[in-house]
């Protein structure tokens, strides 16, 4: 009778283990990427009263089974349902990720500080020193970085994931080396026959993330299918010309190969009340005095009157200190020139010399045929030229005009950074962090105001070939043990079985409250029986006591 109350006393207490493990599987029916556990039962141990016998040939007999009585239950084992994925719970948050699996278990490899533990919650943030962190604990997300040499994931001993340290808070501009005019060249446009030209702007950035303005003019040569392009100036962001007082050789080392002549302004007769008279039949600049006058290189009359070409003719302030310019740095890029004109007659002409590129288009189809003579379909702004790039800071830009049209109607010409594939070569500022997100395959990329997109590390991923043999540690974490198999350190891309990370989303605890339930009856059930053998072996020994009255 004593065996009887034992062995129920064994089976109270499996029961209260059992019951204790429904418990927190319910109390975490809630818990992100809880993971359900049950209690298997074993017998314990026999009393063995009469051992088994065999066979007897001689007496005819057969053999008797031994008698064993059992001593009671024990908690054989607690299995955690570690591989059975609970349902996704969507949040929206970006640093949210679900694990989902596709032939092993995989958990988020964190630091509690002092040793790598595992998780399958994937609820982070980012804490104020950058880390990405577990949102309930703070223990650091660990995985890959970014081979600086490379610009490539490094898959080494993991480290934490500080993705908002300060150099990853910007990104470093890119000069621009491409660029492509393109769009409709109107024959028939008065500005491509002004003598101003069709103005194109090409915006540019340097290595430094500064951005420039080059300014092109496209002008009408007479000849069908014919243009010239030249470089008129280059201005910095505050709108300051930074070619000023560059020579036409030194424009032409920067854009252009052919010298052209421009006609700027004409002059036939001079101001009224200036004392001086031009005759157009004769070509002969007279003072009031009947003196014969002629004019200097400068643009100052040679007659010692410290007249000029403005006092005279009227000459634009611009006009008269580029050839003042010229004069003074002894070169003929800007001229105060007598000419004779088509009928005959004469007249002082200011014109500019220009360095330019020839453009063609075929007169048939109006198509692009050349830029800059022969068969190219490019020309290079070189901007490391001497006088220019003095800080280093310019790259040279391949300008592609094989996009232009020569047809009649609205001209659309325009120039724009980059390759004609739109991307390549655009260049680009330096670019502050706009935002973070991270692909299935825990790859995380910063993304900035630039339009860059640059990787910034990634999530390694842990496999282990026994998982139910990890030890839980609470706060949703586990630890190895001997049955689990070890952590080699370095972890596992998450893709590489064909699982994924799905961020916006959370695992969900795997507990089903109707299995619970059911076996939260069974338990109280199997509770009560045993209390049942208790009170009733209570009554035997109850009887035998009274047997003595």
């Amino acid at each position: 009778m004593l065996r009887s109350m034992y062995s129920a006393v064994s089976g109270l207490k499996t029961h209260q283990t059992r019951m204790d493990v429904i418990g927190n599987n319910i109390a975490n029916v809630n818990t992100v990427a809880f993971k359900s556990s049950s209690v298997t039962f074993s017998d314990i141990l026999y009393q063995t009263t009469s051992n088994a016998s065999g066979a007897n040939a001689t007496t005819g007999t057969g053999g008797v089974n031994a008698k064993q009585i059992g001593l009671g239950t024990t908690a054989a084992a607690t299995k955690v349902s570690i591989t059975s994925a609970g349902a996704s719970e969507t949040t929206g948050n970006p640093f949210d990720i679900r694990l989902t699996d596709k032939n092993s278990t995989n958990f988020f490899i964190v630091n509690n500080g002092s040793e790598n533990v595992f998780t399958r919650s994937g609820s982070f943030y980012v804490d104020g020193s950058g880390n990405l962190c577990m949102s309930s604990t703070g223990y650091t997300v660990m995985g890959w970085q970014v081979d600086e040499t490379t610009g490539e994931i490094r898959k080494d001993t993991v480290s934490a994931l500080r993705i908002m340290q300060e150099k990853n808070l910007t990104s470093a501009p890119e000069a621009t080396t491409q660029a492509t005019i393109a769009g409709v060249l109107d024959e028939n446009d008065a500005d491509v026959k002004s003598d101003a030209g069709k103005v194109m702007n090409l915006n540019f950035y340097d290595n430094l993330g500064y951005q420039y303005t080059a300014k092109f003019a496209i002008k009408a040569t007479g000849t069908d299918g014919e243009y010239t392009v030249e470089l008129t100036s280059i201005l910095d962001s505050n709108n300051k010309n930074i070619t000023e007082g560059f020579t036409q050789e030194q424009m032409k080392e920067i854009f252009g190969n052919t010298d052209t002549e421009t006609i700027i302004a004409s002059y036939s007769t001079t101001l009224p009340n200036c004392g001086y008279t031009f005759d157009p039949n004769t070509g002969n600049l007279t003072s009031a005095a009947s003196i014969t006058v002629t004019i200097n290189p400068d643009g100052t009359l040679n007659d010692g009157t410290n007249k000029t070409i403005k006092d005279v003719f009227g000459v634009s302030d611009g006009n008269f200190k580029n050839i003042q310019n010229s004069a003074q740095a002894k070169n003929k890029d800007y001229e105060f020139k007598k000419v004779t004109n088509a009928d005959g007659k004469q007249s002082y002409q200011v014109i500019k010399k220009s360095a330019t590129n020839s453009l063609k288009f075929n007169t048939k189809d109006g198509k692009f045929e050349s830029i800059g003579g022969g068969t190219n379909k490019s020309v290079e702004l070189n901007l490391n030229t001497a006088k220019l790039n003095v800080n280093g800071n310019f790259a040279n830009i391949n300008v592609d005009f094989s996009q232009c049209l020569n047809y009649s109607g609205k001209s659309t010409i325009g120039a724009d950074a980059g390759a004609v594939d739109g991307t390549t070569g655009k260049g680009r500022k330096l670019g502050a962090m706009t935002g973070i997100f991270i692909d299935t395959s825990g790859r995380i990329y910063g993304t900035y105001d630039n339009g860059n997109t640059e990787l910034l590390g990634q999530i390694a991923v842990a496999q282990f070939s026994n998982a139910s043999g990890l030890e839980k540690v609470g706060e949703s974490c586990y630890r190895t043990t001997l049955n689990s198999g070890e952590f080699d350190g370095i972890g596992v891309e998450i893709s590489a079985d064909g699982s994924s990370m799905t961020t916006g989303e959370l695992e969900m605890s795997n507990v089903d409250l109707s299995s619970e339930f059911t076996s939260m009856i069974t338990t109280q059930r199997g509770f009560q029986a045993n209390s049942r053998v208790i009170t009733t072996s209570d009554t035997l020994l109850e009887e035998l006591v009274n047997l003595k009255r």
